[in-house]
């Protein structure tokens, strides 16, 4: 059988937006804990020459900040925060009585420098280390929409078609090659059909999700098995702090007739049934079993005694150095960690989870199946620290076990080893709470979408008019710029968590009005031409703080002529 483990890379745009809690520290943090030690394991295996085929995600929005001069000097400074808490600890905990504790402090230091030694081997720039791991055919890099917007709910066809033309354009110029895959935002799909969510004035048949994917070149994305009707939705954490993983598989019902039903099971691709027309797009369905161990707060790995403990952090400093110890303890009765037993529990976890899949039900008549496990990366190193090892030991595990039938590969490939000849019909809904759009549309975020929607129709109209004008070019780019950051389905899903709430909406307003005050500038300069000087001089400034997609205007003229 083949096994796709993929990893979905997301942050919303946040150089340039403070520093701490939600700015750039956000994103040296999934730096420091993630990507850097992803790439470290990688490059280990490929050493090794062990195969680590893993499909990784990124987001434009993401890697347009990881390319970024901005984010490198803000990583520079961020390096020295956390060494120089390594410094100021054993003063601090000679203090407190807690010398005891000197021991990870030398581990932390330790490693803080080994991941700068390699921040600093790979030129400051992440996306070129995973860029020259895809060369070498060890990964798949796929791409997403432009800001993570949650496509099922936006307005206006256009709006959808330009989140994924400059996804797919992004895309080319970070990574070099045109992406393959696409990992749909929040996994949220909707057929063809008439579109009711914006009320009756709005309401009109709509081109199925997979339609938008196809036409910016996309060839599959993955799925959650309950709109494959696999399985029940795998819910989401009743809290969830900011930038944590959205989901858990508390709620789990095993797979309806699993290796059976072909309308059914998860272990096989599936070509999307398109009502208009024929579509040459397949999706990859999540298996309910196997993420039920990474997802689950409960039942699964992360939760063991001996891995780090997030929440409870030392300060001054923001070191951590306790154990999860038991899973309902309070953060005064957590115990010291210790490095060495955590390790060999991911080692003994890895080895269990490459078993666990080695015995799933998959295997077909025809003698294919594959099994997809997609996740956060963010989830690997962030919030489950020892995850990015837990990854790195799975492929050993599986090179170890070469003779149970499980052969590690990219969505690609798992797409070559079974075509998807057979057609089905997902339905409407997402990864998410419930398993359908609640997260993202509710009493708290209801508000969004009705200043989001004519923002959307105001945009388009203006475009239209304006985008042959020379002289409106820089306004209408970073108006459109704004239109997709506002866009980004992290907004309404921090205001839906009730969790710095007033974060998520501040930002959603401040693009919206920065989106608002450039149209109708750029509308007024038909009547008064100094509008169109105050236009361009706002929109520079702007420019100077949400900086991402240079090319925008192309994939804004490709939509307007399609």
């Amino acid at each position: 059988m083949d096994f796709v483990l993929a990893l979905h890379s997301h942050l919303p745009y946040v150089l340039n937006h403070g520093r701490w809690p939600h700015g750039s520290d956000w994103l040296c943090e999934a730096a420091l804990d993630t990507y850097l030690p992803l790439i470290d394991v990688l490059q280990g295996l490929a050493r090794d020459d062990i195969a680590a085929p893993i499909t990784i995600g990124f987001t434009p929005v993401l890697a347009n900040q990881l390319t970024s001069s901005t984010f490198a000097d803000e990583m520079e400074a961020f390096f020295g925060q956390r060494l120089a808490a390594c410094e100021e600890a054993p003063a601090s905990l000679a203090g407190t009585g807690d010398s005891h504790l000197l021991p990870l402090v030398g581990y932390w230091r330790s490693r803080f420098c080994r991941l700068q030694t390699l921040f600093h081997d790979l030129d400051r720039d992440i996306t070129a280390a995973f860029r020259s791991l895809e060369q070498q055919g060890r990964l798949e890099i796929i791409g997403s929409a432009a800001t993570h917007g949650y496509t099922p709910l936006l307005g206006r066809d256009e709006s959808i078609r330009l989140q994924f033309a400059v996804g797919a354009r992004e895309h080319r110029r970070i990574f070099g090659r045109a992406p393959v895959g696409c990992w749909l935002p929040e996994c949220a799909y909707r057929p063809h059909g008439r579109w009711t969510a914006g009320g009756p004035e709005r309401a009109r048949p709509r081109p199925g999700t997979e339609e938008f994917l196809q036409a910016a070149g996309f060839r599959y994305f993955f799925t959650d098995a309950h709109l494959a009707h696999a399985g029940s939705a795998l819910g989401t954490y009743a809290e969830v702090p900011l930038g944590a993983e959205r989901f858990d598989a508390e709620r789990h019902e095993e797979p309806a007739s699993p290796g059976g039903s072909a309308e059914r099971s998860p272990y096989r691709p599936y070509r999307i049934a398109s009502t208009r027309k024929p579509s040459s797009v397949a999706a990859l369905v999540r298996d309910p079993l196997s993420s039920m161990r990474i997802w689950s707060r409960h039942h699964g790995y992360p939760g063991d005694e001996w891995y780090l403990e997030f929440h409870k952090i030392r300060w001054p400093g923001g070191l951590r150095f306790w154990r999860v110890s038991t899973a309902n303890s309070d953060l005064g009765a957590k115990q010291q960690y210790d490095p060495g037993q955590a390790e060999r529990k991911a080692i003994d976890h890895a080895a269990h989870f490459a078993h666990l899949v080695s015995t799933l039900p998959v295997t077909r008549a025809d003698g294919v199946g594959v099994v997809t496990a997609p996740f956060d990366t963010e989830l690997f190193g962030h919030w489950w620290f020892e995850g990015v090892d837990f990854l790195g030991a799975v492929y050993r595990s599986l090179a170890a076990q070469r003779g149970t039938g499980v052969k590690p590969v990219t969505g690609s490939t798992a797409l070559r080893d079974d075509p998807a000849t057979t057609r089905l019909r997902l339905a409407e809904g997402s990864w998410g709470a419930n398993g359908d759009h609640s997260m993202w549309m509710n009493d708290r975020t209801a508000w969004t979408w009705q200043r989001l929607w004519p923002l959307e129709d105001a945009f388009w109209s203006t475009a239209r008019e304006l985008l042959n004008v020379a002289a409106a070019r820089p306004a209408l780019a970073q108006a459109a710029r704004e239109l997709l950051l506002a866009q980004a389905s992290d907004w309404q899903f921090i205001i839906s968590t009730g969790v710095v709430a007033d974060y998520g909406e501040r930002r959603f307003r401040g693009h919206c009005h920065d989106a608002e005050q450039l149209i109708a500038l750029l509308a007024g300069s038909t009547r008064d031409p100094s509008a169109l000087e105050t236009a361009n001089a706002r929109a520079e400034e702007l420019a100077r703080r949400d900086n991402v997609f240079p090319d925008i205007l192309e994939s804004v003229a490709a939509v307007l002529h399609d």
